[in-house]
């Protein structure tokens, strides 16, 4: 393989930096939702063989730079979708979406790029790539209000049960362990017969040891409630226009009728919870008591969790409101992570561009109520964040994050988002609901297996009974610290290998 990029990789120039581009493109294949991760193979290496022929470090840096501009920019196309909701007002931003976004993260890519030229060369090298691209991924949560968006560890989400069996190991290293998992095996391959057999062994003791966590769960003694999500279908331009505000609440009402009734012939009396997704409530919620009635009504005594924005004084908040079977409000969380320059605008721009902007609550919660029992309620973007999704010190038993992706119109976004709530569901070994506008809502397991799911762009409703949490994964202890003790040890090693020819006879 490496004779192959030596021989047809064009060794510098423009032409150089056009096919770093196209190839780290191509590399966006293996996210959500096509997951074709064995691409990597092919695609990694190119930009390592790229990277050590680089006469300088700094052209180094900007081959994986130009690498990270194609990865991010392909990755992340569907952002566009969101400008056009908008276009009237925003045309001009319709060309800097996507490659705005990727500008900012790809110079993360440029890290190992340049590192790996200043140890060994074979597995040393290697492994300072591996753990400095890891390293770099995990830095994103520090820009802005944090974009780790697309960890390379998401690849193995593939949508079966292949995909359950190998990310299993997201409950002991997290999604960033997976990245570096990929980044190793993906350039170790090419090391010789040496590398094929340890990642054929390693890729052997990884499939069997994620059957066997897939296979052998050990749930907690508590019982999760009953659920009606409804998702109403309704448009972007719609939700911002507020011109039919009230047809779509009568449809909510509809399907929440709906579903609570065929929840009651299911599963008789026992507790229900209604879920609505982000901003289904065209209105300010807690100040209309009518509304509340309306709900309580349709929802025949269940309670409601109802998307809704909220205002206290200036200041407006994005939220989530428990509205109980009398129709009044039982609990608030206001959504605490901001989505940078959708929400909130980063002080890097010295103009206004945002119609207006969102307060950040006071942070994660744990609601506990007899009929829902002890639940992580989030908005959105939040369920992003590895490791930062259960209030600190009152663990929930489930969690529920309720979202608003027409934004990004009928294109991998939705998707991509909705492969954060099953990863979530597998590092903490508790049951995720993704509860969608548009589309798409779905109920995961404590192992991050679908149980049900709807469509894109349609009036549909789930009715599940939610099952149990497991007993608490190891990454649901320890974070990321794992996956960050691992790469930083691997790049410590790496360096050390140079200095003392540390098993130099591999």
């Amino acid at each position: 393989m490496y004779f192959f990029i030596e021989r047809y990789l064009p060794q510098s120039g423009w032409r150089l930096g056009v096919v770093l581009l196209f190839v780290g493109a191509l590399t966006a294949l293996a996210l959500p939702p096509l997951n074709i991760f064995p691409i990597l193979v092919l695609t990694l290496p190119c930009l390592y063989q790229a990277a050590l022929k680089a006469p300088t470090a700094r052209k180094a840096a900007l081959r994986g730079f130009l690498f990270g501009m194609g990865f991010h920019s392909a990755g992340l196309y569907w952002l566009t979708n969101a400008i056009l909701t908008r276009v009237h007002d925003y045309w001009w931003a319709v060309p800097f979406a996507a490659p705005g976004v990727a500008f900012v993260i790809a110079p993360l890519i440029a890290v190992p790029a340049v590192l790996c030229r200043y140890v060994a060369p074979g597995w040393p090298r290697i492994f300072l790539f591996a753990g400095s691209w890891t390293l770099a991924d995990m830095s994103r949560v520090l820009i802005f209000s944090g974009f780790p968006w697309n960890p390379l560890g998401s690849a193995l989400e593939v949508p079966s049960i292949i995909g359950d069996i190998l990310i299993q190991p997201a409950s002991i290293i997290g999604v960033d362990g997976l990245t570096l998992a990929l980044v190793l095996s993906s350039l170790g391959f090419w090391e010789g017969y040496k590398g094929k057999f340890f990642v054929l062994l390693g890729s052997i003791i990884w499939v069997a040891g994620g059957g066997w966590l897939f296979t052998h769960p050990h749930y907690k003694s508590v019982e999760n409630p009953k659920l009606v999500v409804v998702q109403g279908n309704v448009s972007e331009r719609e939700v911002l226009g507020r011109d039919d505000a009230f047809k779509q609440f009568q449809s909510y009402l509809l399907l929440t009728r709906t579903g609570v009734e065929k929840a009651r012939k299911d599963i008789g009396k026992s507790p229900i919870v209604v879920v609505w997704p982000e901003s289904a409530f065209p209105g300010l919620l807690d100040e209309d008591k009518w509304a509340r009635s309306a709900i309580a009504q349709a929802a025949d005594g269940a309670t409601s969790l109802i998307g809704s924005d909220r205002r206290d004084g200036k200041h407006w908040y994005n939220s989530l409101e428990a509205v109980g079977p009398d129709g009044a409000i039982k609990a608030i969380y206001d959504k605490s992570r901001l989505v940078p320059f959708g929400e909130y605008q980063p002080w890097i721009i010295p103009f206004n561009i945002l119609p207006g902007v969102i307060t950040p609550g006071d942070g994660l919660k744990t609601w506990d109520f007899p009929e829902v029992g002890r639940v992580g309620p989030m908005v959105c973007y939040e369920i992003i964040f590895s490791g930062s999704v259960t209030a600190p010190h009152d663990r929930p038993n489930w969690l529920l994050t309720i979202s608003n992706d027409a934004w990004y119109g009928h294109s991998a976004g939705p998707y991509q988002h909705l492969a954060t709530g099953r990863m979530r569901a597998v590092e903490e070994g508790l049951p995720v609901v993704f509860v969608n506008n548009r589309g798409v809502s779905a109920i995961y397991d404590s192992r991050g297996h679908e149980m049900q799911r709807t469509h894109w762009g349609a009036e549909e409703i789930i009715v599940s009974t939610l099952p149990k949490p497991k007993n608490r994964p190891l990454f649901s202890y320890l974070s990321k610290s794992i996956s960050l003790f691992i790469a930083i040890c691997m790049a410590v090693f790496s360096f050390l290998w140079r200095k003392n020819g540390i098993f130099t006879k591999f």
